[in-house]
């Protein structure tokens, strides 16, 4: 034991030990010392004001500066993109300028920019008008010159028949009074002409029709040019109409219309010379306009490409002086409101460098007092911070998704790096399947400097953060792939010829009929020659169930001997007498025994049943074994095994409670008599110590009751997470079975063929189906079992996961986007 305390401690096997300090700041130093803090991060500050609001804080005002400053450059870069620009990446060279100074330049900027879009705003809207006036001046000049050339035909004929008639201004229609423009207007047809959206026309002219009763003639046609529509920046489709009418009440019932459906109506003389006049003067007051809209862009671009080039720098600027104000915030006044004093945690490790910071900070703010640092004892549970870097920082996220680990526990992390993609490869032992994950694997390591600079997708975030993960999925999948000797389903002679041949020489059918063995088994791997043997499905089942018993015990023992180390560290020696002890023997009683039947029969060669030796073991412990007897002794060795492995469950539930209830009383026995003369005060308490000792109740049913349930939990749980471990069996036949399919059914039925498209055809399917299926899902079912076998079968036997993590403040951890 003593050889194991002097082993060097690892960096990422416990957590980084922490240290409760209190800082107290002059205000003259206090925001270079908190600016130096978050550069350095490596503080995480308490927030002693919790039971305040946020307006009843300090600096609430400097936080509202900087939130209205944030909503200012918010401003300025959606203006940025509406515009088309591109902000520029790097920060422009610029001397360093005050908070009070940026504020007024961000304040006269967004003024400028505001003046400029409302003078912009009017011109496109004067600009669409004249545009929409100079589109119906087309489109209605073209209706009211072909109705009128349509009568000139018929004119004569109908003035001598029909128009003659005394009583035919009273009986004619509306369409025989719109065909003759002299009775027209004696008989008050008139028009409104007007443009109005195209998804609109059909329920527009609907409402026309009915609200006139049929009384007018309505005409349409599509515009020749998109109208730019403002609340929308989008090219909209437009359609041009006239609506003939006859009465006043009808006119205003259609005005009304033409505003509920938001038709912009325009007039249009019926004079052709007007007409052409009205158009000349739009066409120029458009041409004046083009020009000077075109001078306002230019002109806001320009200002704007001025901004972008300090967007970033400015940006950043903004939110560490809010991130400063908010970390102020979580410090109080001492008694005479000269000093500020905070409290919080940091790595001992820090304690050097955080001096530093702090005696920087008071040089430069030149104050004539110093920042007080010193370290504070207390009771509460410290935060767990594990220093990490590219590599291992994935595999500790996964971890820490299940839960973060309880300060100085035992990390699994350190572990998951290597049995986490094992046991993937394991499902997934192919290794043409591993060089393709290992591919991409690379392409993302080699692209690393350029990707972590990009705004990524979720998917692809997630999949650029598990890059190393990938890497090591990837080779141990094409290890395991060679122990299975699978590329793509398809046997390879790697490591020399085949240790089987044919019963006869002049076989073909060897695989159907059967082999032989005649040489040293295959050096390395499952021997080629069991693919397509009669043999092939029950030889590679029994290895791989076996496989996944020995590797699942194996982890569970490494979770058990891990309690064993946190029970050390932790000194507990009763977790270790009546937890780790019990735990060790019922789990190997049972399935250490299984695991040494495996591998004694693999030496063997025996032809002993397994399952019959388990299932006797309970039912019939006393029984002879006859043929399934392994090696001399097993029948004793049983009886001894099966004896352990129940004593072991009254071991675990017991003797712990009592014990800690005979612990408790010894311990608080008279705490209820105080010394005399010490009636105040706390006899448990230390001096100059924020430690402080309470007597606890100790619930002798509660701790007995969980006692019993981590008991049963662990008994059931050692045959169910056993059988759970089966999973890397069924994965990895599921997965070595479809890719057969999908090789024999797809590639080699097409390739049968000696049509070149069925060929190419049957490789794009067998193509997709292996990057889709077998790739894609194949690798994401096996990532979420290796993830579950981990989670609940490994870590369950010593990883509580109930700490919490460090968060420092830290301008690196800032997020892009301000709230």
């Amino acid at each position: 034991m003593e050889y194991i305390d002097n082993l060097p401690s690892m960096d990422l096997m416990r957590s980084e030990k922490m240290t409760f300090v209190q800082l107290i700041i002059p205000v003259e130093s206090a925001h270079p010392a908190i600016t130096y803090l978050g550069q350095l991060g490596l503080l995480q500050f308490r927030d002693l004001n919790a039971d305040k609001s946020p307006f009843q804080r300090t600096f609430v005002n400097q936080v509202k500066r900087c939130a209205e400053m944030s909503r200012k450059l918010r401003f300025f870069k959606d203006q940025i993109h509406k515009a088309g620009l591109l902000p520029s990446p790097r920060p422009a060279s610029q001397p360093d300028i005050e908070l009070e100074e940026l504020e007024i330049q961000l304040a006269e900027h967004e003024h400028e920019l505001i003046e400029m879009n409302s003078n912009s705003e009017k011109l496109r809207q004067s600009y669409n008008e004249l545009l929409e006036f100079k589109l119906v001046l087309q489109k209605a000049s073209d209706f009211l010159v072909s109705s009128r050339s349509h009568t000139t035909a018929q004119e004569m004929e109908l003035s001598e028949n029909v128009y003659s008639n005394d009583n035919y201004s009273d009986t004619a229609s509306l369409l025989e009074q719109e065909m003759q423009p002299e009775l027209s207007n004696q008989s008050g047809v008139r028009f409104i002409s007007g443009i109005i959206c195209k998804s609109k026309v059909l329920q527009f002219e609907r409402m026309l029709f009915r609200a006139t009763r049929g009384n007018m003639l309505f005409h349409q046609a599509v515009a020749d040019e998109e109208i730019l529509d403002p609340s929308s920046n989008e090219m909209v489709e437009q359609i041009v109409f006239v609506v003939f009418f006859s009465g006043e009440q009808a006119r205003s019932k259609i005005l009304k219309i033409c505003e509920a459906f938001g038709a912009n109506c325009y007039p249009v003389p019926e004079d052709m010379t007007k007409r052409r006049q009205i158009t000349q003067e739009v066409l120029s007051q458009l041409s004046e306009l083009e020009t000077t809209l075109d001078v306002g862009l230019r002109h806001r671009d320009k200002a704007l490409t001025s901004i972008g080039f300090h967007l970033t720098k400015w940006m950043n600027m903004v939110r560490r002086e809010k991130a400063v104000y908010d970390t102020l915030n979580m410090l109080n006044f001492d008694v005479t409101k000269k000093c500020l004093v905070g409290e919080g945690w940091c790595p001992i490790f820090a304690k050097t460098k955080i001096q530093e910071a702090l005696q920087r900070a008071t040089m430069d703010s030149n104050s004539q007092v110093g920042i007080i640092f010193h370290v504070m004892d207390t009771v509460d549970s410290p935060p767990t911070y594990f220093r990490t870097n590219r590599f291992t920082n994935a595999y500790q996220e996964i971890v820490d998704a299940y839960g973060v680990a309880k300060y100085q526990e035992v990390n699994p992390a350190v572990y998951t790096i290597v049995t986490f993609p094992f046991l993937f490869a394991v499902m997934f032992g192919d290794w043409g399947h591993g060089i393709c994950l290992l591919l991409g694997a690379l392409v993302l390591i080699s692209k690393e400097s350029k990707l972590s600079s990009q705004k990524l997708g979720s998917f692809m975030e997630m999949l650029f953060g598990g890059r190393y993960v990938l890497l090591l999925m990837s080779i141990f999948s094409i290890y395991c792939g060679l122990i299975y000797n699978e590329f793509f389903s398809v046997p390879f002679h790697i490591f020399g010829g085949s240790a089987y041949k044919c019963r006869d020489a002049s076989c073909s059918d060897a695989r159907t009929v059967g082999l032989i063995k005649f040489s040293d088994p295959y050096p390395f791997g499952v021997d080629p020659s069991w693919r397509g043997s009669r043999s092939e499905l029950p030889f590679l089942n029994s290895l791989k169930m076996k496989m996944s018993i020995l590797l699942g015990v194996a982890q569970m023992n490494l979770g058990i001997i891990l309690s064993y180390f946190n029970a050390r560290f932790f000194n507990s020696s009763l977790d270790i007498k009546y937890q780790f002890v019990p735990q060790v023997i019922f789990l190997n009683s049972l399935f250490g025994y299984l695991s040494l039947l495996i591998v004694t029969k693999w030496c063997t060669g025996s032809q002993a049943d397994l399952y019959h030796v388990m299932i006797y073991m309970f039912l019939s412990p006393f029984e002879a074994l006859g043929e399934n007897q392994l090696f001399w002794g097993q029948s004793v060795l049983q009886v001894i095994l099966l004896l352990l492995a129940l004593v072991a469950v009254p071991w675990m539930l017991f003797p712990k409670p009592f014990i800690l209830r005979r612990l408790h009383t010894e311990r608080f026995q008279g705490g209820t008599y105080g010394l005399l003369g010490t009636s105040e005060v706390d006899i448990y308490e230390e001096p100059d110590s924020a430690r402080q000792h309470h007597h606890e109740e100790f619930n002798f049913s509660e701790v007995f009751v969980h006692q019993m349930i981590h008991s049963i939990e662990f008994v059931l749980g050692a045959v169910s997470n056993t059988a759970s471990y089966l999973r890397l069996w069924a994965l990895s036949l599921a997965h070595s079975e479809l890719s057969t399919v999908f090789y024999e059914k797809v590639l080699l039925l097409a390739w049968g063929y000696d049509n070149l498209a069925i060929k190419l055809g049957g490789l794009t399917v067998f193509a997709f189906a292996t990057t889709a299926i077998l790739l894609m899902m194949e690798t994401l079912s096996a990532f979420l079992h290796a993830l579950r076998l981990h989670w609940v079968e490994f870590q369950n036997k010593f990883y509580h996961g109930d700490g919490y993590k460090f968060n420092p403040f830290s301008f690196a951890s800032l997020a892009d986007d301000d709230d």
